[in-house]
C-alpha cells in the first residue's frame, strides 16, 4: 500500500486548507485512515480518523469544530478539510492506514502504512 499526501502550503492565521491523502495497492475501503501532525520538537500525534465506512470518526481536542476528515473510497482518497487555521497548526501532516479496520486507533503504531507527509505552515 502507498500512501500519497498532498494539499499542504503556507497559509495566514483563519484561513483554510484541504489535504488530500490517494492511496494504491491494497483495499482502501477495508482500512480505517487517520491524519498525524508533527511539529518540530513534538511527538507525532493523531488528530483525525476515519472508519472504513466513513460512519465514525475521531478530532483531537486540539482540532474539534475545526477539522473534517472524509474519505471517498471510489477515488481511494481521504481528505482533511482544515478550516480556522492557527499558528499552533503548523506542522507536517502524515496520512496513514491501519489495515485492522476494527474501530478507532489511537496509538501510532496501530497504523502499518504512512504517507511522506505534507507542510502545513500557518502565518500569524
Amino acid at each position: 500500500v502507498q500512501l500519497q499526501a498532498s494539499g499542504g502550503g503556507l497559509v495566514q492565521a483563519g484561513g483554510s486548507l484541504r489535504l488530500s491523502c490517494a492511496a494504491s495497492g491494497g483495499t482502501f475501503s477495508s482500512y480505517v485512515m487517520g491524519w498525524f501532525r508533527q511539529a518540530p520538537g513534538k511527538e507525532r500525534e493523531l488528530i483525525a480518523a476515519i472508519s472504513w465506512n466513513g460512519d465514525t470518526t475521531y478530532y483531537a481536542d486540539s482540532v474539534k469544530g475545526r477539522f473534517t476528515i472524509s474519505r471517498d473510497n471510489a477515488k481511494n482518497t481521504v481528505y482533511l478539510q482544515m478550516n480556522s487555521l492557527k499558528p499552533e497548526d503548523t506542522a507536517v501532516y502524515y496520512c496513514a492506514a491501519d489495515s485492522y479496520g476494527v474501530g478507532i486507533p489511537r496509538r501510532i503504531y496501530d497504523y502499518d502504512y504512512w504517507g511522506q507527509g505534507t507542510q502545513v505552515t500557518v502565518s500569524s
